[in-house]
């Protein structure tokens, strides 16, 4: 059996027999990844801990016809302690890694997503902005990486140069006046614009950004991304939006 190493984030853990588990791990260059860890439910597993949600590690598997399974795995990163600590930075990276989990094939390279997310898990592990936040920001661009981008300045249906008023969900993002579809919601200026901030990168503009404003954008993408998507996103119900 090939035997491969690789960079990966773990995205989920299933129990499977007496000992083992099912770990899916979005990998750095073979996409997403299910492998069985055996004895890692043992208390004296050489790295249980290592293979929890949301930690970053370099894992060795042999590839098998199902499951692949796992031999090593070395902490590269120790984020989902640092993330536990912290209820509302823990509910957010369990609603990051619920999406990733659905927005990415088994063995498809996803390099992207997976730097998107390392990179969304390093910000709230280092408390770095607030979570809810780097959760919109992390929704956003990575439907925009999935070829979802959402348009918050010209309209999204006919081009017409922005900013415009409205946003439709169905339509992908700010309407004109002309192409507003009924049941169109309207935001204020400032949520628009903090969307964008959040989209682009902007960090200076979003954590200036006032609460009421953050959240009315954080329904915005969540109904945004749970259209796309198909399907609810069940660990959004937990996060503590401001």
């Amino acid at each position: 059996m090939p035997l491969y190493r690789d960079e990966a984030i773990v995205l989920r853990t299933h129990k499977l027999g007496e000992a083992d588990r099912i770990i899916t791990m979005l990998t750095r260059t073979r996409g997403r990844v299910r492998a069985v860890a055996k004895g890692v439910r043992r208390t004296k597993s050489r790295f249980g801990a290592r293979l929890e949600p949301g930690m970053v590690v370099d894992v060795q598997c042999y590839e098998g016809r199902n499951l692949d399974t796992v031999t090593q795995a070395e902490t590269l990163a120790p984020y989902g302690d640092a993330i536990a600590r912290d209820y509302a930075a823990w509910t957010a990276a369990a609603a990051m890694l619920e999406t990733t989990l659905q927005l990415t094939e088994e063995h498809e390279p996803q390099t992207q997503q997976y730097l998107l997310l390392a990179g969304a898990l390093r910000s709230l592990a280092e408390r770095a902005h607030d979570p809810t936040l780097v959760l919109d920001a992390f929704l956003l661009r990575s439907l925009a990486v999935a070829g979802w981008a959402p348009s918050f300045l010209d309209c999204a249906r006919c081009g017409a140069a922005g900013p415009h008023r409205a946003f439709n969900v169905q339509s992908g993002g700010a309407v004109c006046s002309v192409c507003r579809p009924p049941g169109s919601s309207a935001p204020a200026p400032e949520t628009f614009a903090l969307l964008a901030a959040l989209l682009s990168g902007n960090w200076e503009t979003a954590d200036a950004s006032e609460e009421r404003h953050q959240r009315q954008g954080s329904g915005l993408v969540a109904a945004f991304l749970q259209w796309h998507l198909e399907r609810g996103v069940r660990s959004l119900r937990l996060v503590e939006r401001a």
